[in-house]
């Protein structure tokens, strides 16, 4: 069972939590599933940062797509923005 195997390897997580970590699951996965991963961290002694609750993708594109990408999703009203790095002073 992956969960099972994702559990182990969490559980591995307090010797090594010299760095964070991305966890990501597919579009269509049970929240239960993701609650409970988010649980093995807890219970491992790592801490949840930031929760993701949208889907979404970075991608180069020729500008003419953006508008394009823009229009033929409109249904499904996207925000597109530019990609850019952000610094504070």
């Amino acid at each position: 069972m992956k969960l099972s195997a994702t559990a182990t390897v969490l559980g591995l997580l307090p010797l090594a939590l010299a760095e964070s970590i991305l966890v990501t699951f597919p579009s269509g996965t049970p929240d239960s599933v993701v609650d409970q991963a988010k649980q093995s961290v807890k219970d491992a002694g790592g801490k949840i940062t930031h929760n993701y609750s949208k889907q979404g993708f970075a991608a180069d594109t020729k500008a003419d797509s953006v508008q394009q990408l823009s229009t033929e999703f409109a249904a499904y009203n996207p925000t597109v923005e530019k990609d850019m790095t952000v610094t504070i002073q």
